[in-house]
């Protein structure tokens, strides 16, 4: 393999990799075993018939696209290696030449990581979060436990009001054809919830029991179903039930029934006390964030496009694991959303792009610092990891290997900037 590197502009490289013929005729020998039960061939049983002969009934090309990302998975990761660039999205690969007994070539277009030219970044002055617990937080939080505790009563001498949960059924219409996904029995709906689409929830305040409503709503432009998107319906929903929360009173029984107090004044001196505890630390990530956010602010760099857009999709598919672990697939998302990916991906960039200006930023204060975290700081951190997973900390490095004990090492490294960097500011 050879290989030729040309750099571009923003922070942009093509990557020319070379491969000698001998080496994508391997290729095509492997594309060759890997495909050949897909071809019929008179006079052979399936499977069975030569690669020269597959050639030439159905061109010699038939098995070049196996091939190729045989010699590509092979090849690239030596080419990263051997071109010494920190390498920083998805190659966009693109096929040069491509033909038996021939050298093939092919070019990966790919993003680099860029240079950080630090501003100031000792001293910074910024404003201190000030955390202050307040009678309207401590009545929030016992608001939020009287809601946990509080239980829902049919109503049946009034209309639905906002804030109501009803019991419906809908069957719903677009240019008078019922529409997948639009009839439900029996659904539990909480006015004000705005988990129906456009004014579907206003349209039944002010409606009774048993009574038939026409809904007309238009979906969203940007619908996830889109022979609905932008469309008007008509939902044809009948009311069976209006419930409405009642709520606990807030007194010493209620302080006794919710907690280990046997008075409510005790038990707002514990939510205040764990108030104040919680806001300290958000004060601590606040204060954090805007000593980084100004050192950000300070530093210049130039960001490729292909490394904000690889920043979208981690971020995209970390957060359709989390869904997933909830029960919720992004498909099902989108659904009740009535968001696209492409609208998705849209929303996420911004978040994506600072995330990754935030990283290179503080990459740059621990190599101008010379920061890098101590054995213990790094075996607490693997302790923490082993608790987690129930094993034996030698058993968690063996599984991370060299490469996972850097990462955490890098990790904790920015973190030490952080902490650097908070330590050297003003904050007033």
């Amino acid at each position: 393999m050879s290989l030729q590197v040309e750099k571009l502009e923003k922070n942009m490289a093509k990557l020319t990799v070379e491969v000698p013929a001998e080496q994508f005729e391997e290729a095509l020998k492997t594309s060759y075993k890997k495909n050949r039960s897909r071809f019929n061939i008179p006079g052979f049983r399936k499977g069975k018939a030569p690669q020269a002969l597959i050639e030439k009934m159905y061109g010699p090309g038939i098995l070049y696209e196996d091939a190729a990302d045989e010699v590509i998975n092979i090849t690239y990761r030596d080419a990263m290696d051997e071109s010494g660039l920190d390498i920083v999205s998805r190659p966009e690969i693109s096929v040069e030449q491509i033909e038996k007994g021939q050298t093939f070539i092919y070019t990966a277009l790919v993003a680099v990581k860029p240079e950080v030219t630090l501003g100031e970044y000792k001293g910074i002055e910024v404003e201190r979060a000030r955390p202050e617990v307040t009678d309207e937080d401590i009545n929030g939080e016992l608001k939020k436990v009287q809601e946990q505790n509080s239980r829902l009563v049919a109503v049946e001498d009034r209309p639905v009001a906002d804030g109501d949960q009803v019991v419906i059924d809908f069957d719903g219409y677009v240019d008078g054809v019922p529409f997948e996904g639009g009839k439900a029995e029996s659904y539990s709906l909480t006015i004000g919830s705005h988990s129906f689409i456009d004014t579907f929830e206003e349209q039944l305040i002010g409606k009774n029991v048993e009574e038939e409503v026409e809904v007309n709503v238009t979906f969203p432009e940007q619908y996830h179903a889109a022979e609905l998107a932008g469309k008007p319906a008509v939902f044809k929903v009948v009311i069976h039930e209006i419930k409405v929360k009642e709520l606990p009173e807030l007194d010493d029984e209620f302080a006794g029934e919710v907690s280990e107090f046997d008075t409510l004044d005790e038990y707002k001196a514990d939510i205040k006390a764990k108030l104040a505890e919680t806001k300290q630390k958000q004060a601590t990530t606040e204060n954090e964030n805007n000593v980084v956010d100004k050192v950000v602010a300070n530093a210049s760099m130039e960001i490729p496009d292909a490394m904000i857009e690889e920043q979208v999709r981690n971020t995209l598919d970390d957060y359709a694991r989390r869904m997933q672990s909830q029960g919720l697939t992004m498909e099902q998302y989108m659904q009740f959303t009535g968001m696209t990916r492409e609208r998705l991906m849209e929303d996420i960039r911004p978040q994506a792009e600072k995330r990754i200006r935030t990283r290179l930023v503080l990459e740059a204060v621990v190599a101008a610092e010379n920061l890098e975290a101590s054995e213990e700081t790094l075996n607490g951190e693997i302790q923490k990891m082993a608790d987690s997973y129930k094993m034996e900390p030698d058993r968690v490095k063996e599984l991370l290997g060299e490469s996972g004990i850097d990462r955490i090492k890098e990790d904790l490294a920015v973190q030490e900037a952080v902490d650097f960097l908070v330590a050297e500011a003003k904050l007033v």
